[in-house]
């Protein structure tokens, strides 16, 4: 079984970019799902309903988010709404799992390919330098109890790379893969770890690499050397896509290989 992930979807560059790819990898590469982080995929800050409904026709099977999936109020109705047969979309659009109890929507999603095939996507959010939230390594705990899918792909979206590290470690053997997003930079530690889960602390982002992490660079820069409050606007030149593919035995969930992919215009 084929999985493959989208890092960070930031602002029209980056749908441009994903909409550029994503169809000829999902064929050429005989991929089964399709995961994409899109938090970012609405003018960099946040996703709406339209959005998540391109992604979606693009070959998505599930959309993670992170940290700014409110940052477009229209989310919330879309994906509080009641799915039905015909219409499930808004429940493959996850946020962090280990928000606080009450918080619209779902944390995770567990379907089924046409194949058969079960799989399990989790979403969770680190805690240093991410605000409060709830413990993710013991969040994923509960939540493994109720998935009774074998292929599992965890998204942690947080800032500091010792956090995700250890929690691949924790996770490992227990999921198929555990990969991290939110700071935009695609890391080099792509792995399998000795239990079977595939690991890489960083996907990266689908977007502008003429950039400072999405954001126009000018607008940053005068961040930094006065200090002074101002509007960030989304980059557009140069965009990129990250993503990881991840080979894994549909079977025992356990991953094969890892491998980290690069593409521009």
């Amino acid at each position: 079984m084929r999985i493959l992930f989208v890092g960070d979807v930031f602002g029209s560059a980056g749908r441009r970019i994903v909409r550029e790819h994503l169809g000829h990898i999902i064929t050429g590469r005989q991929i089964d799902l399709v995961i994409v982080n899109g938090e970012n995929s609405a003018g960099g800050f946040g996703i709406t309903p339209a959005i998540a409904e391109e992604i979606f026709d693009l070959g998505a099977h599930v959309i993670t988010t992170g940290n700014h999936v409110w940052d477009k109020r229209e989310i919330i109705e879309y994906m509080q709404s009641v799915p039905t047969e015909s219409h499930e979309r808004p429940r493959r659009v996850v946020r962090p799992a280990n928000y606080v109890a009450g918080t619209p929507g779902h944390g995770f999603y567990q379907g089924s390919l046409p194949t058969g095939q079960a799989y399990a996507v989790i979403n969770l959010q680190g805690r240093v330098f991410m605000g409060s939230s709830d413990d993710p390594f013991r969040v994923a705990d509960d939540l493994l109890k109720q998935i009774t899918a074998k292929v599992i792909l965890v998204d942690i979206h947080a800032e500091a790379t010792s956090e995700k590290v250890a929690l691949g470690w924790y996770l490992d053997g227990r999921v198929t893969a555990v990969l991290g997003t939110h700071t935009h930079i695609p890391t080099a530690d792509d792995r399998v770890l000795p239990g079977g889960t595939a690991y890489q602390t960083d996907v990266g982002m689908s977007g502008p690499w003429d950039s400072v992490i999405g954001v126009e660079k000018e607008l940053v820069l005068q961040r930094f050397l006065t200090g002074m409050p101002g509007k960030f606007e989304p980059a557009k030149g140069d965009p990129r896509l990250c993503a990881t593919l991840i080979e894994c035995d549909g079977a025992t969930g356990r991953a094969v290989s890892t491998q980290r992919l690069l593409l521009g215009e």
